[in-house]
């Protein structure tokens, strides 16, 4: 499925991606999904699988690929997949335009 949902990752995020695949079993994958749930409403939820489902987005940036299962898409529209490294800790982060308010930790939002 081609990206016209203007999800990016950034290069940060890539490389991270790509050294957390390297260090596993071949042939997997990053899925972000939207969940129900969390303090604000919603919540991200990070996986690594082998395949792609049916209606999955598959974005392929920075040499790096992540899938968005196909009922989380509207809900990422426009966003950004980084990943940040500072004093608090690591972490992804999803820079969401969607977002009307997240909890304080980013992993999850409301809209």
């Amino acid at each position: 499925m081609e990206n016209t949902n203007n999800i990016s990752i950034s290069k940060n995020a890539a490389e991270k991606i790509k050294n957390i695949i390297s260090s596993q079993e071949k042939g997997l994958i990053l899925k972000i999904s939207v969940l129900g749930g969390g303090c604000a409403g919603f919540s991200y939820q990070f996986d690594l699988v082998k395949e792609l489902d049916k209606g999955d987005l598959l974005l392929e940036e920075n040499g790096a690929k992540v899938l968005i299962d196909e009922v989380s898409i509207p809900y990422l529209e426009g966003s950004i997949i980084d990943y940040k490294n500072d004093l608090i800790g690591q972490s992804f982060e999803i820079k969401n335009p969607n977002a009307t308010s997240s909890c304080g930790c980013g992993t999850s939002f409301s809209m």
